[in-house]
């Protein structure tokens, strides 16, 4: 007897589209992505913790109107993916267990997975194969914010409990860089 075959694992979208608007009208220079963090930058931390988190991803830089247009193409260039986790690439000190653990609940009878720090809700937010429809078709900036809310309250959605401030550490601001950096230096110290 053959043992079963795992069953393949969501592919993280990291949403990198944004124009970075208010980082530049908070006093930021450039592009947040590409601001300085701990020797890197944003977005190569964000990279480095999909990559070690060892699934599937696709990086969605192209410009688009919104969130919802972004997260739209992402999805239709991966249409075979066994799900996907919507990752803003402004949120560099997520851990890679996180996604794996947000990937792990989809795996489970429900369609959407979203992580909570100490009550905040953050991403990933994942969601099952079954949502391709759905998440194709958005557009604007709410995000995927229409899908999971039908999905709520159709109780679909698990709710993860994780211990990442990572999850809620986006950058926007200059400010929030320099909160990150002593995040990220308090980790590493």
């Amino acid at each position: 007897m053959t043992p079963a075959a795992e069953p393949s694992p969501p592919t993280v979208i990291v949403l990198a589209s944004g124009r970075g608007e208010r980082f530049r009208a908070a006093g930021g220079s450039g592009h947040k992505l590409q601001a300085a963090l701990a020797g890197a930058t944003v977005l190569d931390h964000t990279l480095a913790a999909v990559r070690a988190s060892g699934l599937p991803w696709h990086l969605e830089d192209v410009g688009h109107p919104g969130m919802g247009d972004s997260i739209a193409a992402a999805v239709r260039a991966t249409p075979g993916a066994a799900g996907w986790l919507i990752l803003p690439a402004d949120l560099p000190l997520v851990q890679p267990a996180t996604l794996q653990a947000v990937a792990s609940a989809l795996a489970g009878s429900v369609r959407a997975a979203q992580p909570h720090y100490r009550g905040q809700r953050g991403h990933p937010v994942g969601f099952a194969a079954g949502c391709f429809d759905a998440l194709s078709r958005l557009s604007g900036n709410q995000g995927a914010a229409p899908v999971l809310r039908a999905l709520k309250e159709a109780g679909q959605v698990a709710d993860i409990e994780v211990d990442d401030i990572g999850i809620v550490t986006d950058i926007d601001t200059p400010e929030e860089l320099a909160s990150a950096e002593a995040l990220m230096q308090a980790r590493l110290g």
